[in-house]
């Protein structure tokens, strides 16, 4: 498995209903691309330890069967107008890509088409 996470921190100055709108697009929107497995989108847990990283506003991760299924996802044109609606409200992105190296344990995610 091939699991994409985002973390989106939103500018001060963005609108009320940027934070909102985010995640409904995450949620509606990207759920739609066909190589797309599990999703979460969440925000910032109420944790409090030094090593927990609460710079974000909203958090995504996507799950998909391997990376040729993730590069459909980068060039698909629903994730292309995800990120042109959404991103005049990003002051910073941050991207981490990683493969499950002991899926076994995980429910299956559909494969290609």
């Amino acid at each position: 498995m091939f699991i994409h996470t985002v973390y989106f921190k939103l500018k001060s100055d963005a609108p009320a209903g940027a934070r909102d709108a985010l995640i409904r697009d995450c949620r509606e929107r990207l759920t739609k691309v066909p190589t797309v497995g599990n999703v979460h989108v969440g925000l910032p847990a109420d944790t409090d330890r030094p090593v927990i990283d609460k710079s974000y506003t909203v958090a995504l991760c996507i799950v998909f069967a391997d990376k040729a299924a993730h590069d459909v996802y980068q060039d698909h044109p629903i994730h292309i107008a995800f990120v042109d609606a959404n991103k005049g409200h990003w002051e910073k992105v941050t991207v981490t890509d990683f493969i499950d190296v002991f899926p076994a344990t995980a429910p299956p995610v559909p494969a290609m088409p």
